[in-house]
């Protein structure tokens, strides 16, 4: 299988996810409930892996993302400084 990445991570957006997410005092159960409830089907552990990187991210889950936290999608791109 190839090994996909950027700096490591399969994605760029999951800390910002995270950061958003801990803003609205979420938890990752309670983001999982609320983006299922819009048709995304995901679950706790597939955001945990979202948030620290070893997940990839479908452009679904990201528009989804981004409307649960209410954050534009152009944010959540945006690669984190160092």
């Amino acid at each position: 299988m190839k090994s996909l990445g950027y700096n490591g991570r399969r994605n760029i957006c999951g800390g910002r996810i995270r950061m958003a997410r801990l803003a609205r005092r979420l938890s990752q159960e309670a983001l999982a409930a609320k983006l299922q409830m819009r048709g995304v089907n995901i679950a706790q552990d597939a955001i945990s892996n979202i948030e620290s990187g070893a997940r990839l991210v479908t452009d679904y889950e990201l528009r989804g993302f981004a409307s649960v936290l209410q954050v534009p999608i152009e944010s959540l791109l945006d690669p984190e400084e160092d």
